[in-house]
């Protein structure tokens, strides 16, 4: 049987398509041998290699509300953002703790964008914590994360879609997950943070759709999530519906992508 590796893309919101499609696999008894997550996936896939059931995480997004994330930033210039992170960071140590890439139960990887260095920046070594947090950190939305010299913001700048950590990690058998895809049309920008936030997913498309014309995947997922903003805390459900339906309508290929 060959070892599946699965590529879980950047997405906010819209990223709660990831644990449905988990749901899916779970009930047809499919394992992956490692996870690679940027952003969101991230989030995600490091609890799911954690051990967190997708049915749990489900319980907690069923409870989230946007006070849960949003703590406004009293000096968005000084702090580089316009919310402080200090309730994402806490909601995130909750439920990773102390726990490190060594201790979990799937190989798992995730990126993060280095603005010091201008490069991409990998992580499997040491608390899974702070990684996961430096990876989902949205410019302009979260603070940047310090780690030592580095000043670290959302892989998903550069690579919303993180498939070369499955192959470094020993896949041969590829599946990713895009929740994002192709953004949709959309109003002049109301102010500079959606300025910036729009040009960001323009340059995220133009990178993660090159990579997919490469034929880095076996098979790759677009779950359909219509018009829902990955930047509004609501129609969570909704997401995690639409990721389960797409994982159950790959079950098939999959299991014959890997026997």
């Amino acid at each position: 049987m060959k070892k599946l590796g699965l590529v879980l893309g950047s997405g906010g919101a819209r990223g709660v398509a990831h644990i449905g499609f988990l749901q899916a696999l779970d009930e047809n008894g499919i394992k992956p041998y490692c996870i690679a997550g940027c952003s969101m996936g991230a989030v995600v896939g490091g609890l799911y290699a954690k051990g967190m059931t997708p049915a749990e995480m489900l319980e907690v997004v069923k409870g989230l509300k946007a006070s849960d994330i949003v703590d406004l930033s009293s000096n968005m210039i000084r702090e580089k953002s316009m919310l402080k992170t200090v309730k994402m960071a806490k909601l995130i140590d909750k439920f990773y703790g102390d726990t490190t890439f060594e201790e979990l139960r799937i190989p798992f990887m995730c990126n993060a964008f280095d603005l010091n260095k201008g490069k991409t920046v990998w992580f499997n070594t040491g608390k899974v914590a702070p990684c996961v947090r430096a990876s989902a950190s949205i410019p302009t939305v979260f603070k940047p994360v310090e780690m030592g010299e580095r000043l670290l913001v959302d892989g998903g700048v550069i690579k919303r879609m993180p498939v070369e950590a499955v192959y470094k990690m020993g896949a041969d058998a590829i599946v990713g997950v895009d929740v994002l895809g192709e953004p949709k049309g959309a109003e002049h920008d109301k102010n500079i943070f959606t300025y910036v936030l729009r040009l960001i997913e323009a340059v995220d498309w133009a990178n993660a759709s090159e990579e997919y014309e490469k034929g880095k995947y076996d098979i790759l997922i677009l779950p359909d999530l219509g018009e829902m903003s990955q930047y509004v805390v609501k129609h969570l459900e909704f997401a995690y519906e639409r990721g389960y339906d797409a994982g159950l309508n790959s079950v098939n290929a999959i299991k014959e992508l890997i026997l």
